[in-house]
């Protein structure tokens, strides 16, 4: 079973990559399967691609459903002031 949290990019990395928050945890992703990527934007990810891009407003409430659950899983602030 995957479990896809939103993950949310922070910084926009050289070669095709970005660096993604999730809970504070950050990681680096490949942006290979999904176009135009910005800061801030909510994305999908599993073993490392970004499967897919998320709305914002979808991505918040998979946070709020995390969080309820007793998962504390925030969002993160984009590099840049996103």
């Amino acid at each position: 079973m995957c479990l896809a949290i939103p993950a949310c990019v922070v910084e926009l990395l050289p070669d095709g990559m970005a660096m993604t928050d999730i809970g504070g945890v950050r990681r680096p992703v490949s942006l290979a399967l999904v176009d135009d990527v910005g800061l801030g934007d909510y994305l999908i990810v599993h073993v490392g691609f970004a499967l897919s891009k998320l709305d914002p407003e979808e991505a918040q409430k998979t946070l709020d459903l995390f969080t309820e659950a007793g998962v504390p899983v925030r969002a993160a602030e984009a590099k840049g002031g996103v």
